[in-house]
This record gives structure tokens, sequence and C-alpha cells, in this order.
């Protein structure tokens, strides 16, 4: 059993994609859009110009699946209650995912030294996801 976490990004699916490769070395392990739908959706369920949006991605980070759409209501990029952990092997590979993963967001907790690990630190990514960084050693 696995517990996958499902990202709802509201039109900006492709720039988060972009943005995880990027910051984390994200590999997209599937991506189907919209206009690829074998059941297109009902009239009108779609906006006339979503048809090349991001209807469902599976992307692999380390040894986690993420997956990813763009989704269908206004309101359902906001990512109230939810933090991501994510935990690397090291202090140099903490620093690195959580630099990455800060660029356009806000930091809510610095990157430092606690009881627990060598580094940890909190922030809100640029589209709004939370991320708590964890070295293990």
């Amino acid at each position: 059993m696995a517990i996958e976490p499902y990202l709802f990004f509201n039109g900006r699916c492709d720039e988060a994609i972009a943005f995880y490769r990027d910051a984390l070395g994200a590999e997209v392990q599937m991506l189907m859009r919209f206009r690829e739908n074998p059941d297109p959706p009902p009239p009108g369920m779609l906006p006339p110009d979503w048809g090349d949006k991001v209807m469902h991605a599976s992307l692999r980070i380390g040894d986690a699946t993420l997956m990813a759409s763009d989704a269908m209501c206004s309101d359902s990029a906001r990512f109230s209650g939810v933090t991501l952990s994510l935990a690397v092997p090291d202090s140099a590979a903490a620093h690195k995912a959580f630099d990455a993963l800060a660029v356009g967001g806000t930091v809510t907790m610095p990157i430092a030294r606690t009881f627990w690990s060598p580094c940890f630190g909190m922030l809100n990514d640029r589209f709004g996801v939370a991320w708590m960084v964890n070295a293990l050693t």
C-alpha cells in the first residue's frame, strides 16, 4: 500500500512539472492531456482552451510518486493543511533541495540544525505547496 499525493495546479501544471524537474530531479512517468482523454468530458465541463492542459501526470521523485493535474476548479490550487516532507540523505542535499524549492516561494522556517536533524527547513514553493526538507544524517 502507498499514499501518493495528488496536487492540482489550476492551469499551471506544466510549469510545476518543469519546476520540480529542475528543483528535485523529478522524472515524468506518465502525462496525459485533456485532449487525449478517450472519454471526452460533457460539453461545457472544460474551458475551450484547456485541451493542452494536463489531465493527469505521474512524477517520480527519488522513491516517491507525486501525481499532478491542472484540475478544473478555480479553488483547487490551495494546499491548505498539507505539507510534503522531503527526506534527503545529508545536509548538502538538504540545502540544494531547499534552495531550489524556495525560488519564488516563501521560507517559513530557515534551514538550520535542529535537535532531530543536522539540517531542516520549511517553505512554501511558488505554487503554494508547503515543504519540509529534512536531512537524515
